[in-house]
């Protein structure tokens, strides 16, 4: 692998005497990964039923090694269920420095694609609020559909500038995210053409535009609340650097100690890094917390929705048709679609929401047509009408084609599990189902 001198006299600095055994793990594979999404299924009961060898990940409590030469893990049905999220094992690292708790708000700032994401929602398991956000409205959609995936149904996501967004949910939060856009140094064994476009100019742009989104998030973190900050870079101009700086321009943070288990020690106590050495492709994380008495929280009022009797009667119907117990969440209208909002959604304007909550349906001719977000986030107990589909259950394959299948179901719509985890739904009708997985999702016949 070619790469830049300089990197490597920087690297060298880094890491010493571990210098050449840096070198000689770059000629090997990278390490890749899985996180277990608990909104699905327990790990107990999901690793068992993957058709491959896993090994604890020591940087996240649901996280495990995988084989590098792995194939086919997208096509899997597990993976198409939202059981697991596949995850560079390093990189899981910053959300275990959240010390997230039952029922927090919690802001995901620079989301996309969202690994970092659903590991959150995976320990919030439901409760609290996860919001994520994407600056870039291209990825921000790629963050919406793994949100449909792993079944996050008390979530929003949007597309907005930090300083907005930040001003606008000031002192909102309980722990804030900043996986921060960097110089990729950690990429460069799973992708040699990432160094191609290494730089020192690009560090020092990187380092600018990090304290600035760092000094943003900072505003929505509630007095004694959690502010992790990461990259996936190895630069000290991009990380240590970027901790002394924070530090000094926001006394009201304070460092707040990481657990000794993490990685490779820092010259700071609340900052840890992780190489291929320690097992991980690279990635750096500081945590910091604000300190008591330093409250800039907004009244911020719960968003409500005032909906006409009528289409009321009919959200209600439809709901009631689907599940055993309609879910007790508020709903929200906007043109013909209906949402499922999170209780703890705050009505803050100009924030670019794209999606909050869970996308219900779409009336249409006095009815409404469900859709396949609302599944995902449901559990098999929770509903009237399944199709079970066992592991050895050929239909699996052509359900996720997109073809008919046949079932055992009263007539109407039914979700379809795998396993035990929804997968999708369709809608039953003597003894067939008429398949509604997204085509844009399917398996290619």
């Amino acid at each position: 692998m070619n790469l830049p001198q300089d990197f490597l006299v920087e690297m060298k600095d880094l890491l010493k005497d571990d210098f050449e055994k840096y070198l000689e793990l770059l000629g090997q594979s990278p390490f890749r990964g899985i996180s277990i999404n608990r909104i699905k299924a327990e790990p107990e009961k999901l690793i068992p039923l993957l058709p491959f060898k896993t090994k604890k990940n020591p940087y996240y409590d649901d996280g495990y090694y995988i084989c590098s030469n792995e194939s086919g893990i997208g096509d899997l049905p597990l993976h198409h269920a939202g059981a697991f999220y596949v995850q560079e094992p390093s990189a899981a690292s910053a959300v275990s420095l959240l010390n997230i708790q039952k029922g927090d708000k919690v802001l995901d700032l620079c989301a996309a694609p969202g690994g970092k994401s659903a590991q959150i929602a995976s320990k919030l398991n439901g409760s609290g609020l996860l919001w994520s956000n994407e600056t870039v409205k291209k990825r921000s959609k790629i963050l919406l559909s793994n949100f449909e995936r792993m079944g996050i149904a008390n979530g929003v996501v949007s597309s907005c500038y930090p300083e907005i967004l930040c001003e606008k949910l000031s002192g909102f939060f309980d722990s804030v995210l900043v996986d921060a856009p960097c110089s990729g140094e950690g990429m460069f064994r799973k992708n040699p053409d990432a160094a191609l476009e290494w730089s020192k100019e690009h560090v020092a742009a990187c380092a600018k535009r990090q304290l600035s989104i760092l000094k943003s998030a900072s505003k929505c973190v509630k007095a004694g609340g959690i502010l992790v900050y990461s990259t996936c870079t190895f630069s000290k101009e991009e990380n240590e650097d970027i901790v002394s700086k924070f530090l000094e321009c926001c006394p009201e943070f304070e460092p707040y100690e990481t657990y000794e288990t993490i990685g490779r020690k820092t010259e700071y106590k609340n900052a840890v890094r992780i190489t291929p050495i320690e097992g991980g492709e690279g990635h750096f994380a500081a945590r910091f917390r604000k300190k008591d008495g330093y409250s800039n929280e907004k009244n911020i009022d719960t968003y409500t929705c005032k909906i006409k009797k009528d289409t009321q009667i009919l959200i209600d119907k439809f709901l009631d048709d689907i599940f055993v117990v309609r879910p007790r969440l508020r709903y929200n209208v906007v043109g013909s679609k209906i949402y499922l909002l999170p209780d703890d959604m705050p009505f803050v304007d100009g924030a670019g929401v794209i999606r909050a909550g869970v996308f219900a349906g779409e009336t249409a001719k006095n009815r409404i047509e469900p859709a396949h977000a609302l599944f995902m986030s449901s559990k098999p107990s929770s509903l009237r009408r399944v199709v079970y589909i066992s592991s050895e259950d050929k239909r699996i394959d052509d359900f996720l084609k997109g073809l008919e299948i046949d079932c055992d179901c009263e007539n109407g719509y039914a979700g379809v599990a795998y396993c035990g985890i929804i997968v999708g739904f369709g809608k039953c009708s003597n003894g067939r189902l008429k398949n509604k997985y997204p085509k844009g999702l399917r398996k290619n016949v």
